[in-house]
């Protein structure tokens, strides 16, 4: 019988061409702080203390083709939020988007996230 095991999810790694440069954007638009800054890397977290977080860190090679993993966000005016991640630099990946209950964008590296409208009822 197999024991499980105690798992922490601490942090996500963004690979990054900048990533001192996309670390402070997502700080900004994620309303998150810097908890560790070198000249290469960048870790961020919703606070401090609290966990998970994002590690972005420095790799050669450019972004090639759509991203495997991507956030989505809830926040409670879509239209506003949308609003003010483009007003940060964030890209819309298709301007013809509709039906849909999400807004795909870029960040400034090219990497998709997903703001998801309001829960419904």
């Amino acid at each position: 019988m197999l024991i499980p095991m105690a798992l922490e999810w601490e942090q996500i790694i963004v690979d990054s061409a900048d990533p001192v440069a996309l670390g402070h954007w997502w700080a900004e638009a994620l309303g998150w702080v810097v908890v560790d800054e070198t000249e290469e890397i960048v870790e961020i977290r919703p606070e401090p203390d609290r966990m998970p977080g994002l590690l972005f860190v420095p790799v050669p090679e450019g972004k090639a083709s759509k991203n495997r993993l991507h956030p989505d966000f809830r926040p409670d005016d879509q239209e506003a939020e949308v609003a003010r991640l483009l007003s940060l630099g964030a890209r819309r990946v298709d301007p013809a988007q509709d039906g849909q209950h999400w807004v795909t964008l870029l960040d400034p590296e090219g990497n998709e996230f997903c703001v998801l409208s309001a829960p419904k009822g």
